[in-house]
């Protein structure tokens, strides 16, 4: 384990005992039905149960709160599709501070309104136009704002990291560890915690292939953008890993996998309809690697999948499962 590893793990420790408390420590599942299914022996890490509904709340909270604590109490700025959004509005609330939050228009209705009724300023852009990053700066250069970013700051990581530490201290028992991945927080954040717990288990960032910019860079060693891709997954709708992140993936991460729309389609459905819990379709993004027929070297192993949120529209999840699902189950 390289030195910048052991570092980063304390302040993911660090950040563990910060949130400890605020946050859900969330909740394990297993079903027989799912490892028949997949033939595996697969745990659910469930992050759809989080304070917001996603994992983003511990990166959020853990980022602010420690601004807190070294006594900034800046208005806060972030951009995101939703659950990094809804983060920082209620970590903003529960601290008394005041956020903006830049949304693209598409983003689903569920997250804007939750988003809302946390208190933030919401400012919509079209992302045919513009991107979120440019108007972020435009406000920065205007107004004295302390920036949350999503994924690409090392609080932020940090706090993502704690999911997994929570994961391994209870399940030290892992061969493989399954996490979505868009700008790279929470994989960057999980592999170090990882590493560090449980070096034996492989990391593997799951990606959609419509949105492939990690896989690419993760290939080639140098960082590829995507613009606008056009997934279902809306969360993971960003043009590229984050550079912070990025490094972190190259040195811990052992690989990145991409699957298909119809793949996160049928972990999304079966986790509704056998498991019973609501999902977003990129919560259903890493289990998704174990529907599809590309891998096989998860059979007969014991996975580990980290169900990242369940933000989803009902409307939009049933124009989902009709659009795609005809009598697979």
């Amino acid at each position: 384990m390289r030195r910048e590893g052991n570092l980063m793990y304390q302040i993911i420790l660090d950040a563990s005992k910060r949130i400890w408390g605020v946050a859900h420590k969330t909740p394990v599942l297993t079903s027989n039905s799912l490892n028949e299914m997949v033939n595996s022996t697969v745990y659910l890490k469930c992050e759809n149960f989080q304070r917001v509904g996603a994992f983003k709340f511990r990166g959020a909270y853990n980022a602010i709160g420690k601004l807190v604590e070294g006594g900034k109490r800046k208005d806060l700025l972030t951009f995101s599709s939703g659950n990094h959004a809804q983060a920082v509005a209620l970590s903003g609330k529960m601290f008394n501070l005041k956020t903006t939050i830049v949304m693209p228009n598409d983003a689903p209705k569920s997250k804007l309104d939750a988003t809302k009724s946390y208190g933030a300023e919401i400012i919509t852009y079209n992302p045919k136009e513009t991107s979120r990053e440019e108007l972020a700066n435009n406000l920065m250069t205007k107004g004295d704002y302390e920036l949350i970013p999503p994924f690409n700051h090392i609080d932020v990581v940090a706090g993502q990291g704690t999911c997994v530490k929570e994961f391994l201290e209870d399940y030290p028992c892992l061969d493989y560890l399954l996490v979505p991945c868009g700008g790279g927080g929470l994989l960057s954040g999980s592999a170090i915690s990882s590493k560090n717990i449980l070096p034996s288990c492989k990391v593997i960032g799951v990606e959609p292939k419509l949105a492939d910019d990690a896989y690419k860079s993760f290939q080639s060693g140098v960082l590829h953008k995507v613009h606008n891709p056009l997934t279902i997954a809306d969360g993971v709708r960003t043009p590229s890993l984050g550079t912070i992140n990025f490094e972190i993936i190259k040195n811990y991460v052992d690989n990145i996998i991409t699957v298909s729309e119809e793949d996160i389609v049928k972990a999304m459905y079966f986790v509704w309809t056998r498991l019973k819990i609501v999902v977003e379709p990129t919560g259903a993004l890493a289990l998704s690697a174990l529907f599809s027929q590309e891998f096989d070297y998860f059979k007969h192993k014991k996975v580990g999948v980290v169900i990242s949120g369940g933000n989803v529209d009902i409307s939009s999840a049933c124009e989902i499962f009709s659009k795609f699902i005809e009598d697979d189950f």
